[in-house]
């Protein structure tokens, strides 16, 4: 089962901006947490987050979310508040017969699974991932969101010890798929 945890903090991050909450302390984070739903809900081998059973759209990609998930993200009480769902995907995968998981945010290896069979971190230099996001329609402020990412105090994006860094920056699609089958192969032979 694949999952996408950046599309976690992208659709709550929406749903706390509907909600009239900013990333700021004492601007109704608590209340507004505890007014949503979590839920999945599994489409093929895609596991998608539901809140208040609302699925995710485009919107989770509007500009106005990719200028706030980060210091969302950043946001410890919103990092513990989806800790618990995010490791919960390993049991859903299980119960509806998945022979494995595979997870893609900043900080699967590092806090989710930390001991993870195969931690892969992928790296693409900033020019690179912002030329691939624009031809897919998207504009993001990659520099300034790794940034934030990076020096946050909770979870912090880095390559965690012991994971396998895989830079793809002169990689084309293919090749970082031959690569990644090729680790995975590796990992489940082990």
């Amino acid at each position: 089962m694949h999952v996408d945890t950046g599309s976690f903090y992208r659709t709550t991050t929406l749903k706390l901006i509907e909600a009239g909450v900013a990333p700021e302390r004492g601007s109704g984070l608590e209340s507004g947490l505890n007014a949503l739903k979590l839920g999945t809900e599994i489409h093929g081998n895609q596991a998608t987050i539901t809140i208040n059973d609302w699925l995710p759209d485009d919107a989770i990609r509007s500009q106005i979310v990719n200028d706030q998930v980060s210091h969302f993200a950043a946001l410890p009480e919103l990092r513990s508040y989806l800790l618990d769902y995010q490791r919960s995907q390993a049991d859903i995968a299980r119960e509806n017969g998945f022979n494995g998981l595979v997870m893609e945010g900043r900080d699967i290896g590092s806090v989710i699974f930390p001991d993870a069979d195969l931690r892969l971190f992928l790296h693409a230099d900033p020019e690179k991932r912002a030329e691939r996001r624009a031809k897919e329609g998207i504009q993001d402020s990659i520099q300034k969101r790794d940034k934030i990412d990076s020096t946050r105090k909770t979870a912090p994006l880095q390559c965690p010890i012991g994971a396998t860094f895989l830079d793809t920056s002169k990689l084309d699609l293919n090749e970082v798929i031959d690569k990644v089958s090729n680790l995975v192969k590796e990992a489940l032979s082990k």
